[in-house]
């Protein structure tokens, strides 16, 4: 008796970003240990430099683990912070870390447009993840309209934005980081620079990067609904269930 085959079972999807453990790890707790057990009396500037440099490395070790594959966009967070360290230790003007705080995102948007000429475009990692997106139902949808072509240049638009918004990041993390590092590195008062830096870092230079990732966003996705068909809900993936 020959059975019929039974379809694949589907692949679950991986496990979403903890945004909030992703904060304090990342941002949050390095600020804070650098701001408050950089003197002498306490750990000292390299010690605390250290512990702080450990919580955002353990965080992307610990991301690398859980979803089993390299994270490009994990990948520059790593190197970056093992500059900063390198960099803090080595005693080196606060010029070189200004250039470092500019380099990473420039060269995340030089990748994001050099990529765009490959079969695997970054911005599809940032807009156009399964994670969040539904790729197949949307696929689907431009095959059946025969709107793919369309589609590719759309995701060429959003790239070309993506890249720009990495763009106002780099200038802005430049001149942050010249108005504020001004201490000679390694002492508690760079320390204590460096972790203002971090504070600031968030409405200074995320929220105008997100601001343009935004606009990308909103064109990208009002783009696939006019290219598909379908509701904004139906490009989403449903929540899990509780």
């Amino acid at each position: 008796m020959v059975t019929a085959p039974q379809p694949d079972a589907p692949h679950p999807r991986p496990s979403r970003e903890n945004l909030l453990l992703n904060l304090a790890c990342n941002i949050a707790a390095p600020a804070l240990i650098l701001g408050k057990l950089s003197p002498e009396e306490r750990l000292g500037p390299v010690l605390a430099l250290l512990l702080a440099l450990a919580f955002p490395l353990g965080y992307g070790l610990r991301d690398l683990a859980k979803r089993g594959k390299f994270n490009f966009i994990s990948g520059i967070g790593f190197l970056s912070t093992l500059l900063t360290g390198g960099f803090a230790l080595a005693e080196l003007d606060g010029l070189w870390f200004a250039v470092k705080e500019a380099s990473v995102p420039t060269v995340i948007g030089l990748m994001v447009l050099i990529s765009m000429r490959t079969p695997r475009p970054l911005v599809r990692e940032f807009l156009y993840n399964d994670q969040v997106v539904n790729v197949p139902r949307i696929d689907a949808a431009l095959e059946e309209r025969g709107n793919r072509p369309e589609f590719e240049r759309l995701l060429r638009m959003a790239g070309w934005l993506t890249a720009g918004s990495f763009a106002v990041s780099a200038v802005l993390n430049f001149l942050l980081a010249r108005w504020l590092l001004r201490g000679p590195a390694g002492s508690a008062e760079f320390n204590a620079q460096l972790a203002k830096m971090q504070w600031l870092s968030w409405p200074v230079i995320v929220l105008p990067s997100m601001a343009v990732m935004m606009v990308a966003l909103f064109l990208f996705f009002r783009g696939i609904r006019q290219l598909t068909g379908l509701k904004l809900e139906d490009l989403l993936h449903a929540p899990p269930p509780k």
